[in-house]
């Protein structure tokens, strides 16, 4: 039987507010609700179009004048580490990973408040509780896993102590880095790096073209550390593409650099196939 959404989804404009990855500038997100018996569909069809998720909304940065942002995925099969990320994977070779259902624990949010206090005081999430986090970590409409990695006991202790988290949807080609958090006290063991060498080989185990590493921004200090993984390729004017050099991407705002809205939505997809009608 051939199953159509009903209703096409409504998106959405959100008001603008200050960028959290460039300066003086604005960001503005076009969004849509996912829901329903078509969640996953929507989800996987709009993760290859550049959106992100966030519990049960769809995302994509939409901003006047700007258009740095450029959604990131790595192409497994040719990926190779280098050779610091060799030396993260010896270095961290005795982590041991577990991969869970979508359920906050109080362990995840001592080591959430603790990542944030170090890594990111200012940031839009320092003043979540734990029921947000646990929202944040269980509302989810999709087949989501919380990725979790333990590290051996110290001292006394007969307990392995959780070093990294990560939320990871599972795509129908790849997955999903939604929100990774770890150890700000291990700095050392590249942690944020050791997860996503980690998600490309449970993809590679798992036969999954992609990992989405959520959004590359060009001249941000926060975003551009995912410029240094080999195969890499951005969603740029409607289409997926090697990064190449990253020199040759800029951040410079330009009246004209994106369409109006109504263009944008009726460019998306959806999952039946059929074109948005604005």
């Amino acid at each position: 039987m051939r199953h159509t959404l009903p209703i096409a989804p409504q998106f959405y404009v959100t008001a603008p507010q200050p960028c959290p990855y460039l300066a003086d500038r604005m960001e503005r997100k076009l969004f849509t609700a996912l829901q329903g018996d078509v969640a996953e569909r929507m989800n996987d069809s709009l993760s290859k179009q550049g959106f992100r998720r966030s519990q049960n909304v769809l995302y994509r940065p939409s901003c006047a004048d700007c258009s740095a942002c450029m959604s990131a995925r790595i192409r497994v099969a040719d990926f190779e580490p280098n050779r610091s990320q060799r030396k993260t994977l010896r270095r961290n070779a005795t982590l041991k990973r577990q991969a869970t259902s979508p359920w906050a624990t109080e362990e995840q949010y001592q080591l959430f408040r603790r990542y944030l206090e170090t890594r990111h005081s200012d940031g839009g999430m320092a003043d979540m509780d734990i029921f947000e986090f646990a929202a944040m970590i269980e509302e989810t409409p999709v087949r989501s896993r919380v990725i979790e990695y333990t590290a051996p006991p110290k001292g006394q202790s007969r307990k392995r102590t959780l070093a990294a988290v990560c939320l990871t949807d599972v795509l129908d080609d790849g997955l999903s880095m939604v929100y990774s958090f770890y150890d700000p006290d291990l700095p050392g063991h590249s942690l944020g790096t050791q997860i996503i060498l980690d998600h490309v080989e449970i993809a590679r185990e798992a036969g999954l073209p992609y990992v989405y590493l959520g959004y590359w921004v060009p001249g941000s200090p926060k975003m551009g550390y995912k410029a240094n993984f080999a195969a890499l390729e951005i969603y740029k004017h409607g289409t997926w593409q090697d990064l190449g050099d990253p020199h040759d991407h800029c951040a410079e705002t330009h009246p004209l650099s994106v369409p109006p809205i109504a263009e944008q939505v009726s460019r998306i997809t959806l999952p039946d196939g059929r074109p948005t009608t604005g």
